[in-house]
């Protein structure tokens, strides 16, 4: 067991599926993986492992933001041996042709976290997807009809902002979505040089300010799942 994670060794696959809300884990390991286990409740970050298609497949939350899931995927990869992580998150579109349900592959992950200006003393680093992983979950989308947008996202430390036009400068610069965790995931992704890729629906949509509930963000967004099984190594 690892300090968040009370998986024995060999309870979690070397695929995982990272939804930010432990109760879409549970959706997914119920809806999709056959003979799934639950590995762990701690925290109620729920995780689950079970197979797809023969594979060996896990599922766990992550919580919300770059630190939460920040501490469960150094647990995961460097604890369990983790080497595919896949995040199947919602996102805030900031393009005003992405529709509810729209498929956003992030390719890199523009971020207002300082989290790496720590780490790399003050420099930017860029956190990008893994090109294979990023090649293999277009290759799926295609397999199943899916039209999906591939671009860069921002991975923001706020979700309720003093300024509600902020957003407008990213959007300016061709940014497609907002969410809180990607370029957490995929700076430690490169650190310990594993694969990792963001794909996410759209659940809001800043430029009209309309959302869907809470219950649509935790089981309506089965075919992002989908591909991101179908990614899977």
């Amino acid at each position: 067991m690892s300090i968040h994670i009370g998986a024995e060794k060999g309870q979690i696959a070397p695929t995982i599926l990272l939804p930010g809300d432990p109760r879409r884990a549970k959706f997914v390991a119920d809806t999709f993986l056959e003979a799934a286990v639950c590995f762990n409740e701690v925290r109620g970050m729920l995780g689950f492992t079970g197979f797809y298609e023969g594979k060996p497949i896990s599922v766990m939350g992550t919580g919300m933001g770059v630190p939460s899931v920040s501490i469960y995927v150094n647990e995961l990869i460097s604890e369990y041996g983790v080497k595919t992580l896949l995040r199947v998150g919602t996102c805030g579109a900031l393009q005003a042709e992405l529709a509810f349900g729209d498929i956003v592959f992030a390719m890199a992950a523009s971020t207002d976290s300082h989290i790496n200006r720590i780490r790399f003393n003050g420099r930017d680093f860029a956190p990008t997807a893994s090109f294979s992983l990023l090649l293999r979950a277009h290759e799926a989308a295609k397999a199943h009809g899916i039209a999906v947008r591939v671009g860069n996202i921002l991975s923001s430390d706020t979700f309720y902002d003093d300024d509600p036009d902020s957003w407008k400068t990213w959007a300016a610069f061709g940014v497609l979505a907002v969410e809180m965790e990607t370029a957490g995931l995929y700076t430690l992704a490169a650190k310990f040089g594993v694969d990792a890729l963001s794909i996410l629906s759209v659940s809001d949509c800043l430029p009209t300010g309309e959302s869907v509930s809470a219950q649509q963000r935790e089981t309506g967004f089965s075919r992002m799942v989908e591909i991101a099984l179908d990614s899977a190594p």
